[in-house]
């Protein structure tokens, strides 16, 4: 894009009109909506942007702004506001489903297809409430389906080493979907099941790949170039994804619905814990960067910190110093690190090391995710710390300080105990 264009582009995004609305929940309750558009009156699109756990950044509403521009209307509710709800994940989680039914319902009247835009946990959200309207609207089309960018449709991020439990909403919708996925995400790896959860309640799935960028592009502050870019087109693609959508729309019954508990919160704050799987390791032998290959057997006998990371990952970038420390600071010590990196090539890798941070420990590649789905890795970083018998006994997803006191204190006990071992003969 040269930059008289974008010039352009950004001077008629900032030109297109927003206006106020308001739309009655239950109750008297009511939700303020930004609305653009539509650019043409005969469009028959209209477009819901839910807010996700991050509530409503700049980004998405420059980006609903720039959609409109292309035709369809946009509104944009603040969901979070309307119920005095705090931005973060508590707070999306207690906004109605009824909500988002009552905004479908009041978008009926001025459009013939209505879509629904979500994104990360907000993806729940946006299908719970499809499903209200549509039991409530048999033998209708109006809604065309739902566009999610990088869903996250799990109960709670897994802990190291435990498969994923997905909402039961996973599997029990049947709009029609487009999903949108960076590459450069730990949920690029498990596209393929999240696509079968929601495939399996009849919905047609189109999947979209955005290479080379992370989740949340369209809003990140420490955007790359190629992230800029894809921002600059999602607009163009979130036109495309309805236009297909609205191609393909028909009225449609939703599946049951599975009752189950509601997921308990998150907890605060990221900590080594003691690991409560199963405490064989899968199999790890992989390449080496700089040649080889390394496998768990090769370091048998060694505490060993088993790191997944990637360079994109903010988190990982973090604590990757800690470790280096860490390395120093157990020299001489029957300790070690592995790091090992998700799906980038070689020269990333190593600019990434030249650059950043520079590290003593082997850095394994790990091309096709294959280890990272062997060992139940959901979030950059996940970290598994092994004694010296091989068992797993401590893990964490999330970055901590690998040469503070908590994960000394735990390394400690581990060397203690493979000191006594050896002692006892």
């Amino acid at each position: 894009m040269t930059t008289r264009l974008a010039l352009w582009l950004l001077l008629a995004t900032l030109a297109w009109p927003a206006s106020a609305l308001e739309v009655a929940l239950d109750g008297e309750a009511t939700v303020a909506v930004t609305r653009f558009g539509p650019a043409r009156p005969d469009d028959g699109r209209l477009y819901l942007w839910l807010p996700s756990e991050r509530g409503l950044p700049a980004g998405q509403l420059a980006a609903a702004r720039a959609l409109a521009a292309r035709g369809p209307e946009v509104w944009v509710p603040d969901l979070l506001a309307a119920r005095f709800l705090p931005v973060g994940p508590t707070g999306l989680r207690q906004v109605p489903a009824a909500d988002v039914e009552a905004l479908i319902q009041a978008a009926a009247g001025r459009s013939r297809h209505v879509l629904l835009v979500a994104s990360a946990q907000g993806a729940a959200l946006a299908l719970a409430g499809a499903r209200l309207w549509q039991a409530a609207h048999p033998g209708e089309a109006l809604l065309a389906g739902a566009i999610l960018l990088h869903p996250n449709l799990y109960v709670e991020t897994p802990e190291p080493g435990a498969e994923a439990a997905y909402l039961p909403v996973a599997r029990a919708t049947n709009l029609g979907l487009v999903v949108i996925q960076p590459t450069l995400s730990p949920w690029w790896w498990r596209l393929e099941t999240l696509l079968g959860h929601l495939e399996a309640g009849g919905s047609t799935v189109w999947r979209w790949a955005l290479p080379g960028v992370r989740d949340r592009f369209h809003f990140r502050p420490d955007a790359t170039p190629l992230e800029r870019r894809a921002a600059g087109l999602l607009p163009a693609m979130l036109d495309a994804a309805g236009r297909l959508l609205a191609a393909t729309a028909r009225a449609r019954t939703p599946p049951p619905l599975a009752e189950t508990a509601a997921p308990a919160p998150s907890r605060a704050g990221r900590m080594l814990r003691p690991y409560r799987g199963d405490p064989a390791p899968p199999p790890l032998d992989l390449p080496v960067l700089g040649g080889g290959r390394l496998a768990l057997a090769d370091v048998r006998g060694k505490v060993v910190l088993v790191n997944f990371w990637a360079s994109w990952c903010p988190p990982c970038v973090h604590e990757m110093p800690s470790m280096e420390r860490l390395r120093r600071r157990m020299a001489g010590r029957p300790f070690e690190i592995v790091a090992v990196n998700m799906g980038e090539d070689e020269a990333t890798i190593r600019r990434f090391l030249s650059e950043k941070v520079q590290v003593g420990f082997p850095i394994l590649l790990d091309r096709d995710g294959a280890a990272l789905r062997r060992w139940k890795v959901f979030a950059f970083p996940t970290s598994y710390l092994l004694d010296a018998h091989g068992r797993i006994r401590y893990a964490v997803y999330g970055a901590i300080d690998w040469d503070g006191p908590e994960a000394l204190r735990a390394i400690g006990v581990l060397l203690d105990e493979a000191r006594a071992s050896e002692a006892g003969g």
